[in-house]
């Protein structure tokens, strides 16, 4: 059961880690560095191999945008934003997650209740 549990687990943060990636820019440009900080804080631990393709796969499908920015510490650094489609779908996904978010806790109720 351990394995199975696992695998459960990591497949529930996985299906919210897109969601939550656009969330963090939506609150401002990002610089994938501070994305990761973000996830790590809010224990959706994700790794720069995982981000990135996410990232750029966002990208493609026109949710996001990006510019350089010149970095006091570095090279210039490549920072994310919603585009105008990236914003409707983020409506679209908060919509979906609070219907869910309202079966869920209302199947827990019961089976708290229950059990």
């Amino acid at each position: 059961m351990d394995k199975n549990l696992n695998n459960t687990r990591a497949q529930m943060k996985k299906g919210t880690l897109e969601f939550a990636v656009l969330l963090l820019i939506a609150n401002g440009d990002a610089y994938a560095g501070d994305i990761i900080k973000e996830l790590k804080a809010a224990e959706l631990i994700v790794v720069e191999g995982t981000l990135y393709p996410l990232l750029n796969r966002l990208r493609r499908e026109g949710l996001l945008d990006y510019t350089w920015q010149e970095s006091t510490s570095g090279p210039p650094r490549k920072y994310y934003s919603l585009t105008t489609y990236g914003k409707a779908c983020i409506d679209e996904l908060l919509r979906t997650w609070h219907s869910l978010n309202t079966t869920l806790t209302s199947l827990i109720t019961h089976y708290e209740k229950n059990n």
